[in-house]
């Protein structure tokens, strides 16, 4: 398994930016797929996007697209989630997970434990 941290989560207003990192240690960044899911207080964990680390192939929930980037850093082991346009809908607690499995059906083994991002009106 790899241990994964995140960070870069805050308050922020509507219309702002934020960038979440996750900092991965035990495997190389490369051999995984790293995706992205939020929980908003009181609803389910939701997919927001991934990345497979061999190809930088990248897929975005709908919610999302156009306003998100993942992005990931080989050297640094570490991927990113720069959020922009952001709503108050937005607001969750945002957490990285890996996949050992480049395609789908993914399992995601490994989680982080999250990081909160809060957007006012």
């Amino acid at each position: 398994q790899v241990q994964l941290v995140e960070s870069g989560g805050g308050l922020v207003q509507a219309g702002g930016s934020l960038r979440l990192s996750c900092a991965a240690s035990g495997r190389t960044f490369s051999s995984y797929t790293m995706g992205w899911f939020r929980q908003a207080p009181g609803k389910e964990r939701v997919f927001v996007a991934r990345i497979r680390g061999s190809d930088g192939d990248t897929f975005y929930a709908d919610s999302v697209k156009g306003r998100f980037t993942i992005s990931g850093d080989n050297a640094k082991n570490t991927v990113y989630l720069q959020m922009d346009s952001l709503k108050p809908e937005d607001s969750a607690v945002y957490y990285c997970t890996a996949d050992a499995h480049s395609r789908s059906p993914f399992t995601w083994d490994s989680w982080g434990k999250g990081t909160l991002v809060t957007v006012s009106s």
